[in-house]
C-alpha cells in the first residue's frame, strides 16, 4: 500500500481520550441503571395549588446568556409558579446577575461551604452522570453528583426543567416518575460531539417536552426523535427589560460582546476590522467579555496593527449601557444557539452585522431590514458591511429603529405566557398519561 494512502491511526493522547471516554460511557450506563429505583421513591405534589417548577442550571451566579435568560424567565414564572432553582455550583459569593424575586435558590455543589471529610474526598473523584464529552465535566464531581441527586428527590414538584446537555439527560433518564420533565436546548443536535449526540439522541426520548431556540434547531431534533412521543416545539429566549433609553448611534463605535473562545469567532472580527481601522481612523472596536483566547486576541490586535483601536474590556455586568455608547453591534460567531446579545443589541437599537452561522442569527435579523447579514467565516464580507454601516448613517439610523421594533417580539411579556402554557399542557399530559395538545 502507498504510504501516503495508509489511514491516519489516532495519536497516542488522543487514543488514551477515547478509551477514558468510553470507559466513563461503561460506567455512566451502570450507574443509571442502578440509580433507576430512585424514580420510584417520590409522589408528586397532588393536584391544585401553584404548580411547582424546579429549574436545573449549571450555575445561578455565572455569566452568560444561557443564565441571564433563564433568570428571566424564572423570575416571570414566580408570578403563578413556585419556582424554585437549584444551582449545580457555586464557586462565588455574589450573582453576577441579580437573582429574580420570589425564585426560591438552592445549590448542589456549593463550592464555599464544602466542610466535611466526606465531601471533599469525593470532589476529587469525577462524575459519573454528567457525560465526559460535555462541556460541563471538568467542573462537576462525585460530590456534585450526591448532591444533585438529593436535590433530585427531595421535596416533590411538577416540572422539572433542564437547561444544558448534561442537566436535560438528568431530567430524562432519572427525573421522578410522574413529573413532567422538560429539556431547554440552548443550542443543536448538530453543535455537540457525536458520542454526545448519540446519548442526546437516546435519553431525549423520555422527556414530555423538549424546547429549541429556533426553528432550525426544532427540525434537526423532530427528525432525530420521530415517534417517541417527545413533543418538541420552539420557544425562543426572552429579553429581559433593558433599561434606559436606546442608543442614538452617534459614537463612532463598533461593539462586539461574548465569551473569548474559539466559537465566538473574535479572531475574524479582528482580521475583518483591521481595514476598517485603517479607512476610518475616528472607529473603535470594543470587545466586551472574558475567556481563554484573551492573550491570543491581544497578540493579534498587535499583529494587526489595531493596538489603540480595538479594546477588550473584559466583563461588564451594564452591557445595555455600553450598547448605548456604540453605534453598530458585530456578531463574528462560528456557530451559535440563539445568540441573545443580539436580541439585547436589536432592543438597544443598533443595527446588527452578523455572520449566518447556524443556528441563531437568521432568525433574528432580516437582511437589509434591521440588520446585515454576511455568509459565514466571510472576513472580507464582514467588512464591507461594517463599512456600509459606517460610511451610511442613514442606513444606520433606518436599520437601527427597524431592530428596535422587531426585538420586542422577544419581550418577555410575550414568551414569558407561552412557557406558563407549555407547562401546564405538560403536567397535564404526564398526569393523564398522553398528549393534552400544543399549549401553545
Amino acid at each position: 500500500m502507498n504510504e501516503s494512502a495508509r489511514p491516519l491511526r489516532p495519536r497516542p493522547l488522543r487514543l488514551r481520550r477515547r478509551v477514558r471516554r468510553g470507559a466513563h460511557r461503561a460506567v455512566r450506563r451502570a450507574a443509571l441503571w442502578a440509580l433507576r429505583p430512585l424514580r420510584w421513591r417520590r409522589r408528586v405534589p397532588p393536584p391544585g395549588g401553584r404548580p411547582r417548577v424546579r429549574v436545573l442550571l449549571q450555575n445561578a451566579h455565572g455569566t452568560g446568556g444561557t443564565i441571564r435568560t433563564v433568570l428571566n424567565l424564572c423570575g416571570h414564572l414566580a408570578r403563578d409558579h413556585d419556582v424554585e432553582i437549584v444551582s449545580v455550583l457555586r464557586r462565588s459569593r455574589r450573582p453576577f446577575f441579580p437573582l429574580p424575586s420570589g425564585v426560591a435558590v438552592s445549590y448542589a455543589d456549593d463550592g464555599l461551604a464544602r466542610g466535611n471529610r466526606a465531601a471533599r474526598v469525593l470532589a476529587r473523584l469525577p462524575s459519573v452522570l454528567v457525560p465526559a464529552d460535555e462541556a460541563s465535566f471538568r467542573q462537576v464531581s462525585l460530590w456534585t453528583d450526591v448532591r444533585l441527586l438529593r436535590a433530585l428527590y427531595g421535596a416533590p414538584a411538577d416540572v422539572l426543567i433542564g437547561t444544558r446537555p448534561s442537566l436535560v439527560l438528568l431530567a430524562a433518564e432519572l427525573g421522578p416518575r410522574g413529573v413532567a420533565t422538560i429539556g431547554q436546548d440552548h443550542m443543536s443536535l448538530g453543535s455537540y460531539r457525536p458520542a454526545l449526540r448519540r446519548q442526546v439522541v437516546r435519553a431525549y426520548r423520555r422527556l414530555t417536552v423538549l424546547a429549541t431556540l429556533t426553528e432550525a434547531a426544532r427540525a434537526d431534533y423532530a427528525r432525530a426523535l420521530a415517534g417517541s412521543g417527545v413533543r418538541v416545539v420552539r420557544l425562543p429566549n426572552a429579553a429581559p427589560p433593558l433599561p434606559g433609553p436606546p442608543s442614538g448611534r452617534e459614537h463612532d463605535v463598533v461593539l462586539a460582546a461574548g465569551r473569548l473562545v474559539h466559537a465566538k469567532g473574535f479572531d475574524l472580527l479582528l482580521r475583518a476590522f483591521a481595514p476598517i481601522a485603517a479607512e476610518h481612523p475616528g472607529w473603535t472596536l470594543r470587545v466586551f467579555g472574558s475567556g481563554v483566547r484573551r492573550d491570543r486576541l491581544r497578540a493579534l490586535i498587535g499583529e494587526l496593527g489595531l493596538t489603540g483601536r480595538v479594546e477588550l474590556r473584559g466583563r461588564t455586568p451594564d452591557l445595555p449601557a455600553e450598547m448605548r455608547r456604540a453605534s453598530v453591534f458585530a456578531l463574528s460567531s462560528r456557530r451559535e444557539g440563539m445568540p441573545m446579545v443580539v436580541i439585547e443589541a436589536m432592543g438597544m437599537g443598533l443595527p446588527v452585522v452578523a455572520f449566518d452561522c447556524p443556528h441563531g442569527p437568521a432568525e433574528l435579523i432580516t437582511p437589509g431590514e434591521d440588520g446585515l447579514l454576511v455568509p459565514a467565516g466571510d472576513v472580507d464580507a464582514l467588512a464591507a458591511a461594517l463599512r456600509k454601516l459606517i460610511t451610511d448613517p442613514g442606513l444606520r439610523d433606518r436599520l437601527g429603529e427597524r431592530a428596535l421594533r422587531a426585538a420586542r417580539r422577544h419581550d418577555i411579556g410575550r414568551i414569558g405566557p407561552r412557557w406558563s402554557r407549555l407547562i401546564a399542557s405538560a403536567v397535564r399530559e404526564r398526569r393523564a398519561g398522553g398528549a393534552a395538545g400544543p399549549g401553545l
